[in-house]
C-alpha cells in the first residue's frame, strides 16, 4: 500500500513599483501558520492531513506548503534623456504553512511524529532557499539597467521587468525539480510518511 502525500511551493506573484528612497537589497519576511489535526496512529495522522492540509490544486490537498509573493521597488533616476535602474529593492513575503497534532498520542507516535515533522521543515526550508535564490538572482540581472531615449523611464521598467520574469521562471523550475525527487518512488517524502506510518 502507498500513501499518497503532497508538500508544494505555491505560485508567486509579482508587484512593481517606482521608489523615491531606497533600501538597499533584498529583504525577507517569513510568517508560519498550522492547522490542527488528530489521530492515534501514524497512517491515521497522514489521513487527516491529506484531509485538512493546504488546498493544492481542485481536489487534493498538501501536507505543508511554502507560499511566497514578491514585491519590488525600483529607485529610477533620469538625466538628458537617459534612465539609469539605481536600485532594485525586493521584499520576499514567504509564508510556511505545517500541520499540528492537536490530539494526545503516544510516546512512541510522538517520536515518530517529531522525525516526521523535522523532515517536513527541511522540505518547505529548502523551497524557501529557493525562493530566496531567485530574489538575488532577480536583483543581479537589473543591476547596472540603463536606456538612453527614455524620458518617462518606460523602457528601462520594462527591460528590469522582462529580466526579473526569466529569473523568475528559471527558479520555478528549479522549484519543481526539486519536488520530483522529493516525491519520487522510494525519494524522500515516501520515505518520510513510511516511517511516520511505521512501515520501516
Amino acid at each position: 500500500m502507498r500513501m499518497i502525500v503532497l508538500f508544494c511551493v505555491a505560485v508567486i506573484a509579482a508587484t512593481c513599483g517606482m521608489a523615491g528612497t531606497a533600501s538597499a537589497g533584498v529583504k525577507t519576511i517569513v510568517k508560519t501558520r498550522t492547522y490542527d489535526i488528530t489521530g492515534t496512529t501514524g497512517a491515521g495522522l497522514v489521513v487527516a492531513m491529506n484531509r485538512r492540509g493546504p488546498k493544492h490544486g481542485f481536489m487534493t490537498h498538501a501536507i505543508a506548503q511554502t507560499g511566497y509573493t514578491v514585491n519590488w521597488a525600483f529607485d529610477l533616476s533620469q538625466d538628458k534623456g537617459v534612465c539609469r535602474l539605481r536600485q532594485a529593492n525586493g521584499t520576499l513575503n514567504l509564508t510556511y504553512t505545517y500541520p499540528r497534532v492537536a490530539s494526545t498520542v503516544t510516546p512512541a507516535l510522538r517520536k515518530r511524529w517529531n522525525r516526521f515533522f523535522t523532515g517536513v521543515r527541511a522540505h518547505e526550508g529548502t523551497h524557501g532557499r529557493i525562493a530566496g535564490q531567485m530574489m538575488q538572482a532577480a536583483e543581479r540581472s537589473v543591476r547596472g539597467l540603463k536606456f538612453a531615449n527614455d524620458p518617462q523611464c518606460n523602457k528601462t521598467r520594462s527591460e528590469a521587468r522582462r529580466r526579473m520574469e526569466a529569473a523568475y521562471k528559471a527558479y520555478e523550475a528549479k522549484q519543481v525539480a526539486f519536488d520530483i525527487r522529493e516525491h519520487s518512488d522510494g525519494g524522500h517524502v515516501e520515505n518520510l510518511i513510511e516511517a511516520l506510518v511505521g512501515w520501516h
